[in-house]
């Protein structure tokens, strides 16, 4: 079985982290190991985590003194974990766990029977027999971008923005190294940099979408719906980074 090494990026999520659903996950897991990076958080985030994880062998902490964003925080803790313990795949999560651990089972599920799969990610598509709970705007907002994302990317890609992706280890070494241009949509910038054929280079066939489940939409998100007017300025200084290189 292939290990799987998870980060969870937190930032004063006291009173939104899940105990008890993580404990439930990482008392099943065969394989998979959570790293929990404290983004530099003012509450009691980082105490509640170095308890919690004190428990299971399989559940670390990465602290950040200073608060850099989830785009930073995610990198540099992928870099220290890749650098510093063995791992086949590599991934992160979102800590409101608005997708539910237990869907991990079902991307290494579809990563075993699809070996030529590099970047897995899961996609919030509304159909019969599943629960996709999301806010309207934002489920209308997030299908004007992830549309302009595909045109630029040539890639028919449904949902960019799922908190919920797993690379192949040895795409990650590549496609981590150099700190991204956008702190809001470094999920694009990681798809860019996965195609790119002097970082990443693989093909479109690498790629897959993972209908999920469930999926809640979570109270408490840092994201405000005024920080989608910023999506033009950064898509922008994506486009001149990559299409420019």
């Amino acid at each position: 079985m292939k290990k799987l090494a998870l980060v969870v990026p937190c930032y004063n999520e006291e009173k939104r982290l899940d105990f008890e659903a993580i404990e439930n996950y990482l008392q099943k897991a065969d394989g998979t190991h959570l790293y929990f990076a404290n983004d530099g958080s003012t509450d009691q985030t980082l105490s509640l985590l170095e308890k919690f994880c004190a428990r299971f062998e399989n559940a670390s902490v990465v602290n950040f003194e200073q608060n850099r964003g989830k785009a930073e925080t995610v990198r540099l803790a992928t870099v220290e974990i890749l650098n510093n313990h063995e791992c086949d795949l590599i991934g992160f999560w979102d800590a409101d766990l608005a997708t539910p651990l237990n869907e991990i089972d079902n991307f290494l599920r579809e990563l075993k029977n699809r070996e030529s799969i590099k970047v897995i990610l899961g996609t919030r598509i509304l159909r019969l027999g599943v629960t996709i709970n999301r806010k309207r705007y934002r489920h209308y907002l997030g299908r004007v971008f992830a549309t302009i994302v595909s045109m630029m990317l040539k890639l028919p890609v449904y949902d960019t923005q799922c908190g919920a992706k797993i690379f192949d280890a040895k795409l990650a070494k590549k496609i981590y190294q150099e700190k991204f241009v956008t702190k809001w949509f470094f999920d694009v910038e990681l798809f860019f940099r996965s195609i790119d054929p002097k970082i990443g280079g693989v093909s479109k066939d690498s790629f897959y979408e993972l209908p999920l489940e469930k999926w809640e939409d979570v109270a408490g998100s840092k994201l405000k719906p005024t920080d989608f007017i910023k999506t033009p300025i950064e898509l922008f200084k994506i486009y001149m980074k990559y299409y420019n290189a």
